[in-house]
């Protein structure tokens, strides 16, 4: 009874509320439009990590690798461009959700997101969001989210930028970015490449990384059109195809192959009406896969699924102190495949966040969340974040949530293994944040404690086959720590240094063992060193060994090194070549046994800015 008073409250707030607010001035739209505002609007307790466009730049070929070196996330890579599986905070990798411009876009098939199949130059702004987020993101945001945003600027501009890479393996990218906005109208285009024959040789043997072939082609289409004072019309679009062979280890040549498509379409209309604003979304994600388990034949196996998805969200300011946001959300989804049939699920939620600020320092965030699933009964969640600036230059962040993850398609259904007696994972968690920052020094320290019940566990059975169970419950428990100095030392000359560390203990408490392939250590580091128009880098990754069904597997540290040259832009003109020397120490790694990671290799590329 409460879970449906909750529901009839949100939907009277949503309707009343603006009632009120129209009491108000009228709203002016900022110049820059962001698509995802509860990142920061409502979420100060939770530590967010900005990944700048240099940074990118420097690892912008696959999503992997950039937050491999740029984040505390450690990867389970199947070789380079291979399935790429992360762990956050020692969580599975159905159990970080990957937010694109404000919607979750984890499979409703596996429940995760192959990061390299995301190409990180089709976004102008890629965020790391640490800790549960079930309340704002839903189904699976349990160890963090990664947002991928594309931000519309209605200034007048018209910016290009053509990106041009080769190296090693006959690796190759290209990418065009066109950026446009005056008046009423702003809109974003870009198109990008990624192949390679990826035919590297496994060090200290005569092999090679046979049939490790990739290719991805992606586009998107993002449009913003002021509809007058205080509308606002949004459309994003992106469509990903991938064309990949799964490679072999050292005792078994591969021979699969493995196509996917993704199209995602996103129109989003706002209205601005006194101190607040609503919001509607309506949504189409599509996937669809084809394996081939011999790229000779033409024999495969294939899945789709299509999702839709409409959101009516409210954002009010009742007053100095109190904010309001809400929204109302229902999603559809419908898959098919020679593997599960055609499943079908429907969901409806009721959501409120109450951002209290009780002085100039110090605020926190009430998060309620309530879905109704065709398929199960879900909990209710919920979340409370706070933030004390007890100074000006050190401020106290903490945050508590119970989150959720449903059961996929394929953990109920997939042929042979599936699980149709899976229940949902919930989890309770806490974090607690310090922050100091003081003149060109800023330093993070976290720790956290996670407790999770029926954890979704994919693991060999007696018939032979891999299948899905609910293990009993997980402890996970972390310490992660950062730290940046980034200092301008003359008019043309900078330093900038970024350090990263993460302790992880995640643990099933029934057999007191590690989970598989979570690092009880990983450490990046990262230094940068600018003099008039060279910019030098070193990136170093330190990943320590892991868990694996029957042993472990080693530690491994990898660094690269680069230099750039910019050129002054000439009459709107300006140019960038840069070298990146991989794998530099030439070390012998692997993500997963006997699937040994690239030796040494370079890569260089040619931007071009009109």
């Amino acid at each position: 009874m409460a879970k449906h008073f909750f529901s009839i409250v949100l939907g009277f707030l949503s309707f009343y509320v603006p009632c009120v607010a129209q009491q108000g001035p009228t709203y002016q739209l900022d110049e820059v439009v962001v698509s995802d505002n509860r990142l920061l609007d409502f979420g100060e307790g939770h530590k967010v990590e900005k990944l700048n466009d240099s940074v990118i730049r420097k690892n912008g070929a696959l999503l992997t690798s950039l937050l491999a070196f740029n984040s505390t996330i450690y990867f389970k890579e199947e070789g380079f461009g291979m399935v790429s599986s992360p762990s956050f905070r020692g969580t599975n990798a159905s159990h970080t959700a990957v937010i694109w411009n404000g919607i979750n876009i984890n499979s409703p098939l596996n429940g995760q997101v192959d990061f390299n199949t995301v190409l990180p130059l089709n976004y102008n702004d890629v965020s790391v969001r640490s800790g549960g987020g079930s309340v704002q993101y839903g189904t699976g945001a349990i160890g963090g989210s990664v947002h991928l945003n594309n931000v519309l600027s209605f200034r007048e501009h018209f910016d290009n930028k053509i990106v041009l890479g080769y190296g090693s393996f006959d690796t190759r990218s290209v990418s065009y970015n066109q950026d446009y906005g005056k008046g009423r109208w702003s809109y974003s285009f870009g198109a990008n490449h990624v192949g390679s024959d990826n035919d590297y040789k496994y060090l200290d043997t005569d092999q090679r990384n046979e049939n490790g072939g990739f290719e991805h082609w992606s586009a998107n289409v993002n449009a913003g059109y002021r509809l007058g004072d205080a509308q606002l019309l949004r459309l994003y679009h992106q469509s990903h195809f991938g064309d990949r062979n799964f490679s072999g280890t050292l005792v078994s040549p591969g021979r699969s192959r493995y196509e996917d498509t993704r199209h995602q379409t996103q129109l989003h209309y706002q209205l601005y009406h006194g101190k607040a604003n609503s919001q509607i979304r309506i949504a189409h994600l599509y996937e669809r896969f084809k394996y081939f388990e011999n790229k000779e034949s033409d024999f495969f196996t294939f899945g789709k699924v299509h999702t839709l998805l409409a959101r009516y969200q409210l954002d009010a300011t009742i007053s100095e102190s109190f904010r309001v946001n809400s929204f109302l959300q229902y999603s559809n989804l419908k898959g098919e495949g020679g593997s599960f049939g055609e499943p079908s699920r429907n969901d409806f939620s009721s959501t409120l966040v109450l951002k209290h600020k009780l002085a100039t320092n110090i605020v926190y965030n009430v998060n309620l969340r309530k879905d109704f699933n065709s398929d199960f009964d879900t909990p209710l969640v919920y979340g409370l974040d706070f933030q004390y600036a007890i100074l000006p230059e050190y401020s106290v962040k903490v945050n508590a949530s119970r989150n959720f993850r449903l059961p996929t398609f394929n953990d109920l259904y997939w042929q042979p293994g599936g699980n149709l007696d899976l229940v949902p994972e919930t989890s309770h968690q806490i974090d607690v944040g310090q922050e100091l920052g003081i003149g060109s020094f800023k330093a993070t320290l976290n720790g956290y404690y996670i407790e999770t019940e029926d954890m979704i566990k994919w693991l060999p059975g007696n018939s032979g086959f891999w299948s899905p169970v609910n293990i009993n419950s997980v402890t996970i428990y972390g310490l992660e720590g950062g730290f940046t100095f980034s200092k301008q030392i003359t008019g043309n000359r900078a330093l900038e240094l970024n350090l990263n560390y993460a302790y992880t203990v995640s643990k099933d408490n029934e057999t007191d063992a590690q989970l598989i392939f979570v690092p009880y250590h990983k450490a990046t580091g990262a230094l940068a060193y600018k003099t008039g128009a060279f910019h030098v880098f070193y990136q170093h990754l330190y990943n320590g060994k892991v868990s694996i069904i029957g042993g472990e597997l080693d530690g491994y540290q990898v660094a690269n090194l680069g230099v750039e040259f910019d050129s002054k832009p000439k009459k709107g003109f300006g140019y960038s070549l840069g070298v990146t020397l991989n794998n530099v120490f030439n070390a012998y790694y692997e993500n997963v046994p006997i699937r040994p990671m690239p030796n040494r290799n370079i890569q260089t590329r040619i931007t071009l800015k009109f």
